[in-house]
């Protein structure tokens, strides 16, 4: 069976970045045949190019592909970096250091309501700086990969992955969120 809409796909793959330079590339994910990447092709869920790559792949193909960062997750604004007032962390007072940490993705929500994740940069007494770039904009997006799965989706799948904002890593989506792997954030947005 070969991979088009709404099919339930399951594939490996090295997603490097880098190299454009002369540099060698940087591992940046990796999702493995023990933890695969699972997604229902052509629902929005995974980035169009990376679909379009896949598309009409079978089983047991490999893949090797760049997306170039205006396919993938855009340009690096440097306004994306704000300072925002230590006081919006605090909770009776204090900040919980379990949670805001430099380098720690965090779910904020903007003066709109929209919720978008935010990577702390810096904490000071008075500001924490934050990025509210996606962690892999600016950069290309070097897929290698192999094709393990392809059949027809079961309501039940549809349902966990559109119904609950599954992140792909086939865990069923975001009830217990128990996508722990460092490696293995496909950001899935609910703060886990």
């Amino acid at each position: 069976m070969k991979i088009s809409a709404n099919k339930f796909v399951s594939a490996t793959y090295d997603l490097y970045v880098g190299g454009t330079d002369g540099s060698e590339e940087e591992l940046m994910e990796k999702a493995t045949t023990d933890r695969p990447l699972s997604f229902i092709f052509g629902t929005g869920m995974m980035l169009e190019g990376f679909e379009d790559k896949l598309a009409g792949l079978e089983p047991d193909a490999s893949f090797d592909f760049v997306l170039p960062s205006d396919q993938a997750y855009g340009e690096y604004f440097d306004e994306n970096i704000v300072e925002l007032p230590r006081s919006v962390f605090e909770v009776e007072g204090q900040i919980d250091s379990t949670i805001i940490f430099e380098n720690n993705t965090v779910p904020m929500v903007d003066q709109e309501g929209n919720r978008i994740n935010g990577t702390i940069v810096s904490i000071g007494d008075e500001v924490i700086t934050m990025d509210f770039n996606h962690p892999l904009a600016g950069e290309d997006l070097h897929f290698v990969g192999k094709v393990v799965e392809v059949r027809e989706a079961t309501q039940e799948e549809v349902n966990a992955f559109m119904g609950m904002g599954g992140c792909g890593c086939g865990d069923g989506g975001c009830d217990d969120c128990s996508c722990d792997d460092d490696k293995h954030d496909h950001g899935c947005g609910c703060g886990h």
